[in-house]
């Protein structure tokens, strides 16, 4: 075994009484929160208030896990509904088992829902939330770390990250170090989060209509491609790809096809968000009380 390696948790769940504590749902909600409060910074900048990212995040969370979660049994329901196994634990959301894809698209549904009923434009929530929705990625990724899931193949790198008996694959059994695609992943999505940061800082006009949060999908897929290279968790494969690499590949054409159709500039696209006052750093004019008067009515 290498002598520098990186351990993995003890235990991911501590008892309060008869109530278990799980490390998974903390990394979760913590990933949540910090989402909500860096979009409504960010909304709050671009003259919106920020109590409506709140308000919009109560629909579009349950929504994105109820999404999370049915992507990742459907794409894999032999995990749950093959001779043997137990259909139940597709519940088990503490278990790990929330795939991106499908948190991103209901959890959008949600968010149209919330923006719905606010008069907020769908594609200026997508604009304001997109950093924060990856920082969010970034952190929820450590609950994997607890569960000791979704690793990658083996390795002998000083960050080799060391897998318990239990939860090492059954054709590895003397194997213990793996690739922590986790680690990989969560800090991927931070230079994602630093990169959108600094295109919304540089070219913030140029990048409404949901075209920022297009260059999130751009830069998240081009990521993930690689790291399911590496990951030697159960998928299923097509064509000797996993699963995740064509939804992938689909994302970012979709996102790459979005970018292109709205390259031309709009006279709206200097126009303010809804409510608020006028931000010096974004450049954003507050809108007139009249016009504020209207939007509310």
């Amino acid at each position: 075994m290498n002598l520098a390696y990186l351990p993995s948790p003890s235990q991911g769940v501590w008892h309060l009484g008869p109530l278990p504590i799980r490390a998974y749902a903390l990394c979760i909600l913590a990933g949540v929160f910090t989402a909500v409060w860096l979009a409504g910074r960010r909304w709050e900048a671009r003259g919106g208030r920020r109590e409506d990212i709140a308000d919009i995040a109560i629909w579009a969370v349950p929504f994105g896990v109820l999404g999370g979660r049915l992507y990742h049994v459907i794409t894999d329901p032999e995990l749950y509904f093959a001779p043997g196994r137990q259909p139940l634990h597709a519940l088990f959301i503490w278990d790990g088992g929330l795939g991106i894809p499908g948190a991103v698209a209901l959890g959008a549904v949600g968010a149209w829902l919330g923006c719905r009923s606010r008069g907020i434009a769908l594609a200026d929530f997508a604009d304001a939330v997109a950093p924060g929705l990856v920082l969010a990625q970034a952190i929820g990724r450590w609950g994997n770390y607890f569960n000791q899931e979704l690793y990658g193949g083996p390795t002998h790198l000083p960050w080799a990250l060391y897998i318990d008996p239990a939860h090492r694959p059954v054709d590895m059994p003397g194997v213990a170090l793996y690739h922590p695609t986790f680690l990989y992943e969560s800090l991927w999505d931070l230079g994602v989060m630093a990169l959108l940061l600094w295109l919304d800082g540089r070219y913030h006009h140029r990048l409404r209509r949901a075209r920022l949060f297009a260059c999130y999908v751009l830069a998240y897929t081009a990521g993930r491609a690689w790291i399911e290279a590496l990951r030697i968790d159960h998928a299923n494969h097509f064509l000797g790809l996993r699963l995740n690499d064509y939804v992938s590949v689909v994302l970012f054409a979709g996102a790459a096809v979005h970018l292109f159709v709205t390259r031309r500039p709009r006279p709206d696209d200097d126009a303010p968000y809804p409510g608020g006052d006028e931000n010096a750093e974004t450049g954003v004019a507050a809108p007139d009380a009249d016009a504020a008067d209207r939007q509310t009515a």
